[in-house]
């Protein structure tokens, strides 16, 4: 198989990959583009579908996307061809955010990851108490290094101020009128294109039309499961990146994705907690410890066993890319 070759159907597989990936509020922000002649994937930024009280600086935007670059790696690679990635490879197209080049074939590499981006969902239900090995924590680990993130896996007291922080995030993120309507905006049965987040994958602790998880701290909102449904010791990590430019937030988004893909290969579930990195003193109260280095938090993950999410919808590969000239190559 060589680049020459790649045709609707393959091109449709690549980009319906990509898509599966996790973002904030089920925004989609991401637009594709193929470029025929360097048979290249362009990955542009849907600013409309921005967060704009949320997400103002955009950079879970871009995490985002760099979640649907990791995936779209993935399948390039499962179907044959070497894909050759570049970040904001035009300074003067700012909405270019990534290109993936179909480099040189080479024979199809099967891989767990991508048979684990079909299945990756996020888990907003209550984990059991047992603990993740240590084995697959240092995958986790390594699989965030491998991106140029660090996942920290930190102690019971340090994780326990991690969710008093989230917390905070949480009751502010609740008490902002923009915010409020923002999400209410998103939360909601999907419309016929494909956006939006029904209240069913909200799992059990529907907070006010919102989607992040219980607070942790035993103050259950109300019509949520009591707090002793949960579990009492969580397993949280904390990706963070060395810098906090665009470029790092795309590899963030990359390491994001790796690390739950790992996840999803050994059994392992997982839910974003991103309130308070949507405040940016809370963000810095997220920082890893100076052990770590001086670290910027772009993600709060909790992990463990239990049920998957339910899916979430995606958005129509048709709406979603174009090619040179606005067609999809025959």
């Amino acid at each position: 198989m060589s680049p020459t070759t790649l045709n609707a159907s393959i091109l449709e597989k690549l980009v319906s990959a990509a898509v599966a990936a996790p973002s904030l509020h089920n925004t989609q922000p991401w637009r594709f583009r193929l470029d025929p002649d360097t048979v290249t994937l362009e990955i542009h930024a849907a600013v409309e579908r921005g967060l704009r009280h949320t997400d103002p600086t955009g950079r879970a935007l871009h995490v985002s996307v760099g979640c649907a670059i990791l995936n779209l790696r993935v399948a390039v690679a499962h179907v044959g061809w070497e894909p050759v990635t570049r970040l904001l490879p035009r300074p003067d197209t700012p909405g270019l955010l990534a290109a993936v080049r179909l480099g040189g074939s080479a024979k199809p590499r099967p891989s767990g990851l991508y048979d684990a981006l079909w299945r990756r969902r996020s888990s907003r239900f209550p984990f059991s108490e047992t603990p993740l090995p240590a084995g697959v924590l240092a995958e986790l680990s390594e699989a965030a290094r491998s991106e140029g993130a660090w996942l920290t896996l930190p102690s019971a007291v340090e994780i326990r101020r991690l969710l008093l922080v989230t917390r905070e995030g949480e009751r502010r993120n609740n008490a902002c009128a923009d915010r409020a309507t923002e999400s209410r905006h998103w939360v909601r049965d999907p419309d016929r294109s494909g956006l939006g987040m029904p209240a069913r994958t909200l799992g059990p602790q529907d907070f006010q039309e919102r989607m992040p998880m219980r607070d942790f701290g035993a103050h259950p909102h109300p019509g949520g499961l009591p707090a002793q449904a949960f579990e009492r010791h969580p397993t949280v990590a904390l990706l963070s990146t060395a810098h906090d430019r665009r470029a790092d937030w795309l590899r963030a988004g990359q390491a994001l994705e790796r690390v739950l893909l790992v996840a999803t290969t050994h059994g392992v579930r997982a839910s974003l907690l991103h309130q308070a990195l949507e405040w940016p003193d809370l963000r810095e109260r997220l920082a890893p410890p100076p052990s770590h280095g001086r670290g910027h938090a772009q993600m709060v993950i909790r992990l463990g066993y239990g049920p998957s999410g339910p899916s979430t919808p995606r958005r129509d590969v048709r709406r979603v890319l174009s090619g040179g000239g606005g067609s999809t190559p025959a």
